[in-house]
């Protein structure tokens, strides 16, 4: 007999020797686990389909082992066939439910249902409770919750990922996104509800082509409202007009209104989408508007500003939307910080990408400040705008931004424009008199806002991304380990069973903690071991359910770490790690 110093690595290397090539079929064809070993290579590969009948082949001959389920689910998910790929994850869990892996991966297929994200957040979170040190059931979180814009928490993750794995692209990129206060493009809709996601974006669709619709309507009747009343001296005639367009407005309403079929959620949906919410408030107002300039009507010589200012909301309403939502989107998030984050996974062609598209918001964030000092009453404020270059300097000294700037040449000119403004500025601070200067930060700001609308209009043609948050891009990180199940071998499961000296460890409040067992009344195939204990060491388990069992042998004895999980009169520990040794004074050598 060899000794060991882990199971499952063993097991894992064993089934590695045993298999013919890489990703062919195992020389040992009636070891399951060498087919996993298959299977988990060729999904490294990008093989879904042949990983999936590798996997299936462990299965059959082996129906209780986690690790086959395991890489079964994570092949359906590749192929699309996401049902399938939650039923495999549920029989993992089944026969090992402390396992952090089999958990991760029913979350990670739950994520893809409909209406199950709450059974996802808590396989997660169970995940991360059963093995903290890994970061993978972090970044899983931190997904979750980035899916339902909740940027808090999605950080929190992102970070406790980062605290483990400092070169994790991925989550170095997604916590860009979280500080910049990045939305999924299907922000509307909450994935915690059980409601279709098709059906809420086809409300959303309805809302907002029904507010389009009626606030075209409204501003060119009442356009022919005013030109046939002061134009032409028909005064009654135009309210009449104008009040008969109110029945198209209401047909328009009633239509758009059957296309929404969930309209206990629109409420909800408001909530979590500003610019929907915006569509449909402006609406509103914009009818509101409507009603009053029709009904107060003036003569030529006798408009008032009441009157003006509903015709204004009403005509030029979609101007202040776009002013609102250049404004928004430029002081929303911290791109400063998200620049940094960025730039140390400048390796990776999305956090590049992301760069550009900050830099923008940046450069957005500096336009409207020297637009604001540009047009305050009082001059010496001007000298602020010298802020403007300061700042981009050390913005370029926190991040690189060579690479980016060298792709995006109207960001460079977007940029150079800001500075010149800025300098402008400054000297017009200094000598209000000089007009020149004032003239020459406007046209600066005016030269940045064409570069803006060029390099849109160049990402519409080209079918590229632009320059808005649209376009950012989040790492779409793994949601399945490939790695090995705990393999006991016979030897550990025998001393296991019939010992009488088995210790379990765990920890108190007060610290690390070691009882004796009272017995361990059976060792599952799939390895999961039945143990009964004291009703303290259950209180312990609830707390943390990382515990160790300690079992001698006159031949060796052995380490068995893993989860344990009270369930009924037992606690059910699925190992994890597996540790046997010789005595002190005998010969110890890793098997």
């Amino acid at each position: 007999m060899r000794w060991v110093g882990n199971d499952a690595e063993e097991s894992s290397a064993r089934a590695r020797r045993e298999t013919g090539s890489e990703d062919s079929a195992p020389n040992d064809r009636a070891d399951p686990r060498a087919w996993c070993a298959v299977a988990a290579t060729r999904l490294g590969r990008d093989q879904p389909e042949a990983a999936l009948e590798a996997a299936r082949q462990a299965v059959d001959r082996e129906p209780h082992g986690e690790w086959g389920h395991r890489l079964a689910s994570l092949a359906l998910e590749r192929l699309g066939r996401d049902s399938e790929a939650v039923d495999a994850a549920q029989e993992a869990v089944r026969l090992a439910p402390g396992s952090w892996a089999a958990r991760l991966r029913l979350a990670g297929a739950l994520r893809r249902v409909p209406g199950r994200w709450r059974e996802a957040w808590a396989e997660a979170q169970k995940s991360v409770r059963y093995a903290p040190e890994e970061p993978g059931p972090h970044a899983l979180s931190g997904d979750l919750a980035l899916d339902r814009g909740d940027h808090r928490r999605a950080a929190a993750a992102y970070r406790a990922v980062l605290r483990r794995d400092r070169d994790h692209l991925g989550a170095r990129v997604n916590l860009g996104l979280t500080l910049l206060g990045w939305e999924p493009p299907g922000r509307h809709h909450d994935p915690a509800w059980e409601a279709d996601p098709a059906e809420t974006t086809r409300a959303r669709e309805a809302l907002v082509v029904w507010s389009w619709q009626v606030r075209g309507l409204l501003a060119v009747a009442l356009v022919a409202v005013v030109v046939a009343a002061f134009g032409f001296g028909l005064h009654l005639q135009a309210q009449i007009g104008g009040a008969l367009v109110l029945g198209l407005v209401l047909a328009v309403t009633l239509r758009q209104a059957g296309k929404v079929g969930i309209w206990s959620h629109v409420p909800a949906m408001l909530g979590r989408d500003l610019w929907l919410s915006v569509a449909v408030s402006v609406t509103v107002f914009v009818i509101a508007g409507y009603l009053i300039g029709l009904a107060t009507l003036p003569e030529p010589d006798t408009v008032d500003w009441a009157w003006s200012g509903a015709l204004g909301l009403v005509v030029f309403n979609p101007v202040g939307v776009a002013l609102l939502w250049l404004l928004v989107e430029a002081w929303r998030g911290r791109p400063v910080q998200a620049l940094a984050e960025f730039a140390r996974a400048s390796g990776a062609r999305v956090a590049r990408r992301n760069m550009d598209v900050a830099l923008w918001i940046v450069a957005g964030r500096a336009w409207w400040g020297l637009l604001v000092l540009s047009v305050l009453p009082v001059p010496r404020i001007a000298l602020a705008a010298l802020a403007v270059p300061v700042a981009m300097v050390l913005v370029g000294r926190k991040a690189n931004l060579r690479g980016v700037v060298r792709r995006d040449r109207w960001l460079v000119g977007a940029l150079g424009f800001l500075v010149a403004s800025a300098i402008s500025l400054t000297a017009a601070g200094v000598v209000p008199e000089l007009e020149r200067a004032w003239q020459g930060a406007w046209l600066a700001l005016l030269a940045v806002a064409v570069a803006f609308c060029a390099r849109a209009v160049r990402a519409r043609f080209r079918n590229t991304p632009g320059p808005w948050r649209s376009a950012l891009t989040r790492v779409e990180l793994p949601t399945g380990d490939t790695s090995p199940s705990s393999d006991l071998t016979d030897e550990v499961r025998h001393a296991v069973t019939f010992s009488r000296s088995v210790v379990l460890s765990y920890m108190a409040p007060d610290g690390p903690r070691s009882i004796a067992v009272s017995a361990v009344t059976s060792v599952s195939r799939s390895g999961e071991l039945r143990v009964i204990a004291g009703e303290e060491s259950w209180e312990a388990v609830e707390r943390d359910p990382r515990v160790a069992i300690f079992v001698g042998d006159p031949r060796f004895w052995a380490e068995v770490r893993g989860v344990a999980i009270a369930d009924h009169d037992v606690l059910r520990i699925t190992p994890r790690d597996v540790v046997v040794r010789e005595y002190p004074g005998r010969q110890a050598r890793a098997r």
